[in-house]
């Protein structure tokens, strides 16, 4: 596949600082970078996004993670592999991702799941960049941007 144009974020020199700084933001909080990967990985399979589950599976490959965990992130309730903070956090990323398929993306159980294992300052970082992940996979599915894409 051969991407449509360069990506939109580059384009704009704005919008690309604007996005950056809110990737900033989202890791200043003490979440995990692994578990922040871990949901941009799931919403990008989730939207068929190949130039992000590329980017993330090496992002988590370099930051240690074992390929078994990388390779199940899809089947993360039936693997082994996923700490309940991780599954929590991975169904966050499926039920904001899927937004429109539920009457109530996110009910009041996973909230409380949630809640369990993560500060609100950490809920609000986690969906923010569950946010920004389908954001940048909707922009790569109309540019069709490659896996191998660099920028």
């Amino acid at each position: 596949m051969q991407a449509r144009m360069n990506n939109p974020a580059m384009l704009l020199p704005e919008a690309f600082t604007s996005i950056q700084a809110l990737l900033k933001a989202v890791h200043s909080v003490d979440v995990p970078a692994q578990i922040l990967e871990l949901v941009h990985l799931r919403s990008s399979q989730i939207n068929g996004c190949s130039f992000c589950v590329h980017y993330s599976a090496k992002q988590l490959k370099q930051a240690g993670m074992s390929d078994d965990r990388i390779w199940s992130v899809a089947a993360w309730r039936e693997a082994p592999w996923f700490s309940d903070a991780e599954r929590a956090a991975l169904e966050l990323a499926e039920a904001t991702t899927r937004i429109a398929d539920r009457g109530e993306p996110v009910d009041d159980e996973l909230f409380k799941r949630l809640t369990e294992h993560f500060s609100e300052e950490q809920i609000a970082a986690l969906t923010l960049m569950i946010g920004v992940s389908n954001m940048f996979n909707r922009i790569n599915a109309v540019t069709r941007q490659p896996a191998d894409a660099t920028f």
